[in-house]
């Protein structure tokens, strides 16, 4: 199975997310665009919290400089992001997580956004919320965008946090019920991510694989 994890914002929790569950199901890594971070971007993150191999990472399409929207950070390099960029990488019938960049409607020139990246690669979606104040509008405004554009959902997983009333209502209001709670972890590492899947990854695992 292939997904394509995107957020809530910015902040959200992806990365800890396409970590956990990259463990979790064994799956390869994608991060299509890096913006800024390029000393140690997201897949050298989600690598040494998973502790998976490298053969199991794929190279960035477009590793850009600055930390900021795609289309600006491309612009300041002089590079032009074009849908027709991006094709999935070759997995050998592995899962394969594809980590987004930003939220949904992150552009990434200045006619598409992420959210035409994930009609151009036809996959589900597993949509990361994270509590604090407001985080309800942005999840269901997130789901509303994804139902607008017909992007299948194939979960929602919270990162960090305990928050039930959040859940109950954002379930009562889309029928999305989470995968997963995910914990907060005070420090994020290998050792964290690993105790993470021993007690949720057979849970998640079950729904998707």
């Amino acid at each position: 199975m292939k997904y394509f994890v995107t957020g809530i914002h910015t902040d959200a929790g992806k990365t800890v997310v396409c970590a956990f569950l990259q463990k979790a199901l064994n799956a390869d890594y994608w991060k299509p665009i890096q913006a800024g971070d390029l000393d140690f971007g997201d897949a050298d993150r989600v690598q040494a919290w998973s502790n998976a191999s490298p053969d199991r990472f794929h190279p960035v399409r477009h590793a850009l400089n600055t930390p900021a929207s795609p289309h600006y950070a491309a612009h300041l390099d002089g590079v032009a992001i074009r849908l027709s960029d991006f094709s999935l990488p070759e997995t050998n019938d592995r899962s394969l997580i594809v980590e987004g960049a930003g939220g949904l409607l992150v552009p990434i020139n200045d006619r598409e956004t992420i959210t035409d990246l994930m009609v151009h690669l036809g996959l589900p979606v597993i949509l990361v919320s994270r509590h604090y104040l407001g985080s309800i509008n942005h999840t269901l405004l997130s789901i509303a965008c994804l139902r607008q554009r017909g992007i299948p959902i194939a979960g929602l997983i919270y990162s960090g946090g305990d928050s039930p009333e959040t859940v109950r209502i954002v379930t009562e209001l889309t029928g999305v019920a989470p995968l997963v709670e995910l914990p907060e972890l005070e420090v994020v590492s290998a050792e964290g991510i690993a105790r993470l899947v021993e007690n949720f990854g057979q849970q998640v695992s079950a729904k998707l694989l």
